[in-house]
């Protein structure tokens, strides 16, 4: 699970690497802004493999536009690993009314954990 802190607080002085870092909220009119940073380098930014280092810090912004739909800008920040800060803005629909599905990451699908040797 991930917890943003809406509280006011600030980024530690000294934050341990995580997989999913330390993050704070606030809103900005009806834009809620996330910061994150304290990310560890131990996985890929995406499922297309490109690079995160320890040093990245990402600013999310979601926007509802309007009852059915919502978007978020991803900016992210790393000179370990990028030239230089670059966004993406991702579309979501909304579905009310519906069941959350558990996610599960299944990667022990190798031959030793599926005989148990």
């Amino acid at each position: 699970f991930r917890q943003i802190f809406t509280d006011g607080r600030t980024f530690p002085a000294q934050m341990d690497p995580t997989w999913f870092g330390y993050s704070v909220g606030r809103w900005e009119g009806d834009v809620f802004v996330v910061e994150t940073a304290g990310l560890n380098d131990k996985a890929w930014l995406d499922d297309g493999g490109h690079p995160r280092s320890d040093q990245m810090r990402t600013t999310e912004k979601f926007r509802r536009k309007d009852f059915g739909h919502m978007e978020i800008e991803f900016t992210f920040n790393d000179a370990k690993a990028y030239t230089k800060p670059w966004s993406v803005t991702v579309p979501f629909e909304l579905l009310p009314d519906t069941d959350l599905i558990e996610n599960i990451c299944e990667n022990e699908k190798d031959l030793v954990h599926i005989l148990g040797k």
